[in-house]
């Protein structure tokens, strides 16, 4: 799949996902996922909408993340893929057993469940990301790695 094809697939689902957070408000609040640990230094991560999915007991979580210049995350892991759309910036995007790949605004990228992974801002600006996860309910969005 092209990058192109890939960019607009991406944001059809992020778009898709934010739109039917108006149509589909239940009374009832769900549990939220657990607390994930505290965010590195120059790195938030602020989630923007979270829906069920037919895969049962898993969720889409679409989140964007943001790295001021030179910030990092650690390796870690996510409990489900993750598709991701660079919005502006660079990162430099480590993969465990790939080769570090430099991405920049309009790159997308894509993480299978439990892959180790780790990033860093390494542009001159701030960096942004737009991610969708798609995970198991209850478990944690990211857990760090040793």
């Amino acid at each position: 799949m092209t990058n192109r094809r890939l960019t607009t697939a991406v944001m059809t689902v992020a778009i898709a996902l934010l739109a039917g957070s108006w149509g589909n408000q239940s009374a009832v609040a769900e549990p939220a996922a657990p607390a994930a640990p505290a965010a590195p230094a120059g790195f938030k991560r602020t989630e923007l909408a979270r829906h069920d999915i037919s895969k049962p007991n898993h969720e889409a979580v679409t989140a964007r993340a943001e790295f001021q210049p030179g910030a990092a995350v650690p390796k870690h892991t996510h409990p489900g893929e993750e598709v991701g759309y660079i919005l502006e910036g660079q990162l430099t995007l480590e993969v465990e057993g790939k080769p570090a790949q430099n991405l920049k605004a309009g790159d997308t990228f894509f993480l299978p469940a439990g892959t180790v992974h780790a990033a860093k801002n390494t542009g001159k600006g701030p960096a942004a990301v737009l991610s969708t996860y798609l995970v198991e309910k209850g478990k944690p969005l990211a857990t760090p790695v040793k």
